[in-house]
């Protein structure tokens, strides 16, 4: 496991990609115990919480939820997205496996553009809009997250290659572009509600996301 000190950057050569391990602790949940990792980006100050199960540094694939920050969905069981149902149910899935890690990506509410304006959004989603034009309505990208940073924590805690639970192409290809190879894509599979069928259906329209039948 890692020690408290800086990383190297994902790519040897890129400081926005650099991490460092600030803090660690044993984290008993309702889904069993993990260990638990507090990473902060270098450039950004954002501090990602990894949560690990097992030996995920042994070159087996693991099991992985890069999981995006949502205060509304997460904490509060919003239905206009169904981040709280994937992420309880990627931690479902690491438990019952007793294996895995997920990277709680802080600093990604709202597709990265802050909870203030993240709420704005929901006003003008309520006028019509769907997400992404409401981001880019408000003058702000319709993504702004970057995943350079969880591929450097993957790397460091000496995980080679992964089985990934999620439907976002992006993150495909910024950990294959670091060198950790996807090799299974598990589907974390959720129905659709009435308040967030137009909100799943933008980010495969609009984004390229991955849905099979009843995802």
């Amino acid at each position: 496991m890692p020690t408290l000190e800086q990383s190297s950057c994902a790519d040897g050569d890129n400081a926005n990609e650099c991490v460092v391990l600030d803090a660690t602790a044993s984290l008993p949940t309702r889904y069993g115990t993990f260990s638990s990792y507090v990473y902060r980006v270098k450039e950004s100050g954002a501090e990602h919480l990894v949560l690990v199960m097992g030996d995920v540094g042994s070159g087996e694939p693991v099991l992985t939820r890069l999981h995006s920050e949502c205060l509304t969905g997460d904490v509060l069981g919003s239905y206009r997205c169904d981040c709280g149902e994937q992420l309880d149910l990627a931690l479902r899935y690491i438990a019952a496996e007793g294996r895995g890690v997920l990277l709680y990506l802080r600093g990604h509410e709202g597709r990265g553009i802050g909870l203030s304006n993240k709420i704005r959004a929901y006003a003008l989603q309520e006028q019509g809009r769907d997400t992404v034009e409401a981001n880019l309505d408000l003058g702000l990208p319709d993504d702004a997250r970057e995943y350079d940073s969880a591929a450097a924590i993957l790397r460091l805690l000496n995980v080679s290659s992964v089985r990934l639970m999620s439907n976002n192409p992006k993150k495909f290809d910024t950990l294959s572009k670091h060198g950790i190879p996807v090799l299974e894509r598990v589907a974390l599979a959720i129905p659709t509600r009435e308040e967030n069928e137009r909100y799943i259906r933008t980010k495969q329209v609009k984004f390229g996301h991955y849905f099979e039948e009843n995802e």
